[in-house]
């Protein structure tokens, strides 16, 4: 799912994401102010969201606000309106990605405990780009068809390959045009505050996932007066957007692995590979190592192995499904699981999600451009931590050669927010725990939630109490836990517990009545065609 300093020059710094220049120079023209048009309000498309009583309707804002009588970009909206007697105004939602849809998540409002979601006028939207926003973005629909080359580039030729596939990918972009130029997190976050005005609105809620949570960071710092409460889980580290946080993502990922491995040994009864996690891993890699040669079913070589097994490290949700395919493939050469399990993260001719990580990623900041960094940095990384390192390496290296003007990152600024409630596993690994004590720095109003040993990523609303209640409690009162001194989390609640499988001693034990939670049926659905790659 992901690094800024204040970047001075000798005309200026950047300040909030705008050049500030010394007084001796004139300023230039600030663009007149976009003002936006109601929405149409009309039916949903989804099913989801007819039953759950939505409507549906888009807002045309400027493709560049510079520009605000140009071209426009439409952007799709969904909405459930409160149902108590008082609102507490709007919420707006972003499941992440970048590259996420968001348009179904007006839903997530009824996974709020105590009805405390029902004061809210919920707000999906799917980012300028996204879903079924206009235009949406596209590049090479067939990017990520199966077996491709190994991730691991052992030859100078296979390097090669990868470095040609990548640059094709971010030349055929290109195509896209202007979109390119204004699709990063700043443009955003001014469509979103084009939302809260097309409303009528003084103020919004705002509750984020993942890279949801960078996109909560830059609107309240933008905008701080128009944030009221505002929910961000999974931080992403400001300090670290977008080339470093890659790096440190591979890391944590390869822990949170050894820990799925180490669950796989505990249910070896079950599943049978293997009675101890280094045991689980070797037999793992061995696969691995076989696909190369022969894909199962002649689709799913090594790639799409370390794909599928990615989500593993994302969430615990998963764990069940991901070993049984794993112990089906094994034991009985089953290859349809496997496959079914990388279609759900990779839709067979579909790179919307992908197209946009790539255009926000490699816009928002400017990537190395010399390869050697790359390289060394990354093998480096790799000796540490092999499993996702070169995946992720591959899956972001159409930002060295993209095809559009990089921004200048936002400094992060949440001193003038009135509060937020932050909330993170310590594990995590798409968005390390560190990321969630920095953002607790820069946000001094903020209460952060930590769950020791938890490797969940943007888990809340998936049934721990000691989370799910806090979060209520604030979107109720405004009431945030006590902020602690130090820089720490200010309470600890527990993890998203992993799953029993059907048929262990555990879980007979308890009657099944362990399990690792169920997150809102929309957002798991977002996260976890996310969660294909770091």
């Amino acid at each position: 799912m992901k690094r800024f300093a204040a970047a001075a020059a000798a005309a200026g710094v950047v300040a909030g994401g705008l050049l500030m220049v010394p007084s001796a120079t004139a300023a230039p023209a600030a663009a007149p102010e976009f003002k936006p048009a109601s929405i149409s309000w009309g039916p949903c498309q989804s099913d989801r969201l007819k039953k759950a009583g939505a409507e549906c309707g888009f807002l045309d804002v400027p493709l560049d606000y510079q520009q605000p009588d140009g071209a426009k970009a439409s952007i799709a909206v969904s909405r459930i309106k409160h149902k108590t007697p008082q609102s507490q105004g709007i919420m707006l939602v972003n499941p992440g990605g970048p590259g996420g849809s968001g348009l179904g998540l007006a839903t997530l409002g009824a996974s709020v405990p105590n009805k405390a979601g029902e004061a809210y006028d919920w707000i999906g939207f799917d980012p300028r780009g996204v879903g079924s926003s206009k235009p949406a973005l596209t590049c090479d629909k067939n990017y990520f068809a199966y077996d491709r080359p190994d991730y691991l580039p052992v030859t100078p030729q296979l390097e090669k390959v990868w470095r040609d596939k990548a640059a094709g990918y971010a030349k055929a972009c290109a195509k896209n045009g202007a979109l390119l130029d204004h699709i990063k997190t700043t443009d955003v976050a001014k469509d979103m505050d084009s939302i809260r005005k097309s409303l009528g609105e003084q103020q919004i809620n705002f509750y984020g996932f993942s890279y949801g949570t960078y996109l909560g960071q830059v609107y309240s710092t933008l905008y701080p007066k128009n944030v009221r409460r505002m929910v961000l889980d999974g931080n992403v580290d400001p300090r670290k957007v977008w080339y470093q946080a890659n790096l440190d993502q591979d890391v944590a990922f390869d822990k949170n692995i050894k820990i799925y491995f180490d669950w796989l040994a505990k249910h070896d009864d079950v599943y049978h590979l293997g009675k101890t996690g280094d045991a689980v891993e070797r037999l793992w890699y061995a696969e691995k190592k076989k696909l190369d040669a022969k894909p199962a079913g002649g689709v799913i070589g090594s790639d799409e192995w370390t794909d599928i097994f990615l989500q593993a490290g994302y969430y615990v949700f998963g764990w069940v499904d991901m070993a049984n395919a794993f112990s089906g493939w094994v034991h009985k050469g089953d290859w349809q699981t496997l496959k079914g399990l990388y279609d759900d993260s990779n839709p067979p001719g579909d790179d919307n999600g992908y197209a946009v990580y790539s255009a926000v990623q490699c816009s928002d900041v400017q990537w190395p451009q010399n390869w050697n960094k790359w390289r060394i940095d990354n093998w480096l990384t790799h000796f540490r931590a092999p499993f996702e390192t070169w995946g992720n390496a591959w899956y972001n290296a159409p930002c060295v050669t993209w095809p559009a003007k990089s921004g200048k990152p936002v400094e992060i600024n949440g001193a003038k927010v009135p509060g937020a409630l932050l909330i993170s596993e310590e594990l995590d690994a798409a968005t390390p725990f560190a990321g969630s004590i920095e953002v607790r720095k820069r946000f001094p109003n903020s209460s952060l939630i930590g769950a020791p040993g938890g490797t969940t990523h943007a888990g809340s609303l998936s049934g721990v109490s000691c989370v799910d209640d806090r979060v209520a409690e604030y979107l109720s009162s405004g009431k945030l836990p006590v902020r602690k001194a130090g820089n720490g989390p200010d309470v600890e609640c527990p993890a998203v517990p992993a799953p029993e499988p059907e048929g262990s001693p555990s879980a007979k034990a308890d009657n099944g009545a362990k399990g690792a939670g169920k997150q809102p049926a929309e957002l798991r659905a977002v996260l976890t065609a996310q969660a294909a790659h770091a």
